[in-house]
Formats: structure tokens, C-alpha cells, sequence
């Protein structure tokens, strides 16, 4: 029994060291940024102020209208509920991999190579993102408010399945970052298509689709699948799933086809990361 006890330690200690040394990695950037103080909560009044658009379209719906695209009131403020909350934890937990083109061009990349951690965890490690925390708080403000006013069973199936579908989305918006950075490993240009791709989240993550022209709804659906992030769970949610535009099974897998565009994309960061040839080729 002492034996077995000497054999297995060493391999739940091996097994545990990397997330021990992103936690104490994570420890030192956030005190790091409390260093500063006022710039700390400058970052956090940054990143609540980014989002309030989506506020003031929240009170704007709330107020001025019974619904959208016959969808109630309360309906579409869980599908900017949801978005904004899968965002906000992308941004605290993978949206460092956002941007990855100034690293390439500035050869901080070729550094991360020669590192024994990978490359992937190094890009998530540069920094704490402060302005996570400002997103989050807003978002959440928001998620009570949707679900306060929903007059839905909240039962625990429900529950469930709408953290699964805010994980889903917020490992399918990082599945299409981390794509955007494949791109950028050959072409350090494509991180404005990065760019494009948060401009297009912000204007029509929070809206139900079937207000928009049929041509625009199929491209944000199959081409660009950002109806997948917030749009499909809030449907299947709400009872709004048989009209979604796309079987009812499609919508109600949105959380995992995330979770699956999400390895994809990271086996196509290994492929890419083995075929850089660096900035200058």
C-alpha cells in the first residue's frame, strides 16, 4: 500500500503543476494591475462603459416597445443577457488570443516558441484582463434583469441549460478569435478581420436574427455562425426554437457545436503554429 501511495503521488502532483503555475501566473498579473489603483478602475469603468449600448438598447426595448420580430421584450433581453455574459467570459479567459498580430510583428511570438509552456497558455498569461471585470458586472446586471422579468419556469433543467448555453458561447466566440489568429500567423494582417469580427458580435449578437433579411440571417448563421453564440439558446429558452430558421435539434446543440468549433479551432492553431516561418518569412 506505501508503494502504491509513492507511485501515485508524483503523477497527481505532474498532472496539477501547469494549472499551478497559470494560477500563480494570473496572481501576479492582477497584482500587478492593483498597483495602479486609478488605472485599475479606470479599466473597469472601460470595460462597463463599452457595454452601454446594450444598455441603453435595454431600456430603450423595455420602454418603448412590446417586443421584437415577435419576440416579447423580455425574450430579446436574454439573448443580449446571454451574449454579453459568454463575452465576458471570453474576455476574462481566452480574449487575450484577440490581437495576436502586434505580438507577430513585434517578434514576441518567436520568444513564446522557445518557452517550454505552450504557446496558446503564454498568449492567455500576458496580462489580467482588468476590463473583464467591468463586462461581467454589466452583464450579469443584465442576466438579472432578464430573468426577472421572464415569466418562464425557471426550473433547474432550464438553469442548467442556460450555463451550459453561456459556456457554449463563450468557447464558440473564442473558437472564431482563435481562427482570426490562425490567419494571423500567416498573414499578421488578418487581425483587423478580428476587428470586423467584435464589430459584428456588438450590432447583431443581441438581436433576434429574424428581423434582419433572410440573406443577412443565413450568413450570420452558416457562413459566420454568430447565431449559435446567444440567438439559438435564447430561442430554444423561450420557445422561439421551431422558428429559429434551422431545425429544432440544430438550435438546441448551439452550446455543443461551441464547444466542438472550439477544438477545432485549437487543432488548427497547432497546424498553423507548426507552419509560422515568422514575420518576415
Amino acid at each position: 500500500m506505501s508503494s502504491q501511495k509513492t507511485w501515485s503521488s508524483p503523477k497527481a502532483s505532474f498532472s496539477l503543476k501547469p494549472w499551478r503555475t497559470v494560477w500563480r501566473i494570473t496572481k501576479l498579473n492582477f497584482r500587478s494591475q492593483l498597483e495602479y489603483r486609478s488605472e485599475f478602475l479606470m479599466m473597469i469603468a472601460i470595460g462597463a462603459i463599452w457595454q452601454v449600448s446594450v444598455i441603453v438598447f435595454a431600456t430603450v426595448l423595455l420602454t418603448r416597445f412590446a417586443g421584437m420580430g415577435g419576440w416579447e421584450s423580455a425574450d430579446v433581453l436574454l439573448i443580449a443577457a446571454i451574449r454579453m455574459l459568454a463575452h465576458g467570459l471570453f474576455v476574462l479567459f481566452l480574449g487575450r488570443v484577440h490581437g495576436l498580430s502586434r505580438h507577430i510583428q513585434e517578434g514576441v511570438i518567436d520568444t513564446y516558441l522557445v518557452r517550454p509552456m505552450p504557446v496558446y497558455r503564454q498568449l492567455q498569461l500576458q496580462y489580467f484582463p482588468t476590463n473583464a471585470i467591468g463586462d461581467l458586472t454589466v452583464a450579469a446586471g443584465l442576466m438579472v434583469g432578464a430573468l426577472t422579468r421572464s415569466e418562464l419556469d425557471w426550473t433547474a433543467g432550464r438553469i442548467t441549460y442556460l450555463i451550459i448555453c453561456v459556456l457554449g458561447g463563450m468557447l464558440l466566440e473564442a473558437a472564431l478569435f482563435t481562427v482570426v489568429a490562425c490567419a494571423s500567423l500567416r498573414f499578421p494582417a488578418a487581425d483587423y478581420w478580428g476587428r470586423w469580427l467584435e464589430e459584428l458580435l456588438g450590432t447583431f449578437g443581441s438581436y433576434p436574427l429574424n428581423v434582419l433579411p433572410k440573406a443577412v440571417g443565413g450568413f450570420l448563421t452558416f457562413a459566420l455562425p454568430l447565431a449559435f453564440v446567444a440567438y439559438f439558446p435564447a430561442a430554444v429558452l423561450t420557445g422561439h426554437g421551431s422558428d429559429s430558421g434551422v431545425p429544432y435539434w440544430l438550435a438546441a446543440a448551439s452550446p455543443f457545436l461551441g464547444a466542438a468549433a472550439y477544438v477545432g479551432a485549437r487543432l488548427l492553431w497547432r497546424w498553423s503554429l507548426r507552419h509560422y516561418t515568422g514575420v518576415n518569412g
